[in-house]
């Protein structure tokens, strides 16, 4: 078989695109990417199911809970650009792989914890691990993810959903087995079993992003990814021979400010504001749902984890149809929708949940889990991922995602202390302003990137990015 000669990142990204589907080598790639993804809703979720006794065996207040329950998004606000700057500067897989050991850390830290402090010391490590991987695993799914099928991404959602899933049944497992108030332990502990799975599975299987690589003007080394990766010989091209890197931004943190500019400005806007608002109105509601059951459906812990495990059902259902809404509907439009139909149901919880027949007390808090997972819910970090090229791209993730893991610590802030202030009911009519403002923000901006013409990856734009992007993509070749 003849060598595949590679002249610059137009030549890996043509390549990926022209790929049919995602197979060998770059299918566990792809896999191992979103069992990080796994990881960080496992891990984030892990105190979910288990609040309610974790509550009674720290002896808990409300600001308590508060604290401890958006420790880890506030930490991940910090993180979040650390991971991506870290990833752009030293490739993907480093950092991913730390993250694993980060998060098996705060797994031990709080699964053994004596205390209430110690635990905030293994959420703390839990929000670094959520932090750096989440920004970088979004651009690795994207740079091995052929044009044609880049609504693929929105799978996320659906494994995010698997994983809450999977800490519901474990709950229920555990307290069927006796663990009585200590439930949450063995949830946390359960986190450090995954994130220690998948650090030796990344460790050895991960092999480094050839988009990322060409563009930061490392051919050779991208040829050896893409050989690895793809079974056929890749060699770099002869250096006279290579096409030159347009504009490329090198500068690290100060990537950063390019994402606020020219054409990415609407880009950065539009992501930020679906990230935003669906960490919100998640973390305010979705995440609280085992405890929201518990109010809808009496004390009892495994009926209302039941209710709970119900409610995520259609999580992982509206989460593995977010690829196809996305590809018919295209990101903006379902995000747009999404946010209206949230809005109608939080409106509903708000002025009925007290007088609701049992049946809608299913149906409602299960139709907001399905219109979020399969619009906004997912396609907040999609589109960030999608919307800006390889060197910006994990940066750009890390940026937008700050924001975004500050609408999941503000959510998980307000929705216990609002609850316990103003009721559950007034408390689901204030969140529904979050899904109301954000559908109006995502029906006015136009920018979609499954409905782009050009990819980032080849826009050559110049630094005050005036060029016109097809232009752009003629001159790189």
């Amino acid at each position: 078989m003849s060598n595949v000669v590679l002249r610059g990142v137009h030549d890996v990204v043509q390549y990926i695109d022209a790929r049919p589907k995602i197979s060998g080598r770059a299918s566990v790639i792809w896999w191992l990417a979103l069992g990080g993804l796994f990881l960080d809703a496992f891990s984030n979720s892990a105190l979910s199911a288990g609040l309610g006794p974790m509550t009674r065996d720290l002896q808990l207040s409300a600001t308590q809970i508060a604290i401890l329950t958006s420790l880890a998004s506030w930490v991940a606000i910090v993180f979040n650009p650390i991971g991506g700057w870290m990833a752009d500067r030293w490739g993907r897989i480093p950092p991913l792989v730390f993250a694993k050991f980060l998060a098996l850390i705060g797994a031990a830290f709080a699964a053994f914890a004596p205390a209430f402090e110690l635990v905030l010391v293994g959420r703390f490590f839990v929000g670094a691990a959520y932090g750096i991987d989440f920004a970088i695993a979004m651009a690795v799914l994207a740079e091995f993810t052929p044009a044609r099928l880049k609504s693929r991404l929105n799978t996320w959602q659906g494994i995010w959903y698997t994983a809450v899933s999977s800490n519901l049944v474990l709950a229920i497992i555990f307290y069927n087995m006796g663990a009585g108030n200590a439930i949450w332990r063995y949830a946390v502990g359960s986190a450090g079993v995954v994130a220690l799975a998948l650090f030796v599975a990344q460790l050895v299987f991960m092999v480094e992003s050839p988009t990322w690589a060409a563009r930061k003007g490392l051919l050779d080394r991208a040829a050896v990814s893409m050989t690895r990766i793809y079974g056929q010989s890749f060699i770099a091209a002869d250096i006279e021979d290579r096409t030159p890197i347009l504009n490329m931004a090198n500068r690290g943190f100060a990537n950063a400010a390019l994402i606020f500019r020219g054409i990415y400005l609407q880009r950065t806007i539009l992501a930020a504001t679906v990230q935003m608002g669906q960490s919100i109105q998640y973390f305010a509601v979705g995440w609280y749902l085992p405890i929201i059951s518990l109010t809808l459906f009496g004390s009892d812990f495994v009926v209302a984890t039941v209710g709970a495990l119900v409610f995520n059902l259609f999580g992982i259902l509206g989460g593995f149809m977010s690829p196809k809404i996305g590809k018919i509907l295209g990101l903006r439009k379902a995000s747009a929708i999404g946010f209206g139909a949230v809005f109608i149901m939080l409106l509903i919880l708000g002025v009925f949940y007290q007088t609701m027949p049992v049946f809608l007390a299913f149906l409602v808090p299960s139709l907001f889990i399905l219109f979020h997972s399969g619009g906004p819910g997912a396609n907040g970090k999609s589109i960030s991922t999608l919307s800006f090229r390889s060197e910006l791209r994990a940066g750009a993730n890390g940026v937008i995602g700050a924001l975004g893991s500050t609408g999941a610590a503000l959510g998980l802030l307000v929705f216990p202390i609002l609850k316990e202030q103003l009721g559950l009911g007034p408390t689901f009519l204030i969140l529904a302003l979050v899904p109301l403002a954000a559908c109006i923000i995502c029906s006015v901006i136009k920018w979609d990137p499954t409905r782009a013409t050009v990819s980032p990856d080849e826009e050559a734009d110049a630094p005050q990015f005036k060029g016109a992007p097809a232009q752009a993509a003629v001159a790189i070749r």
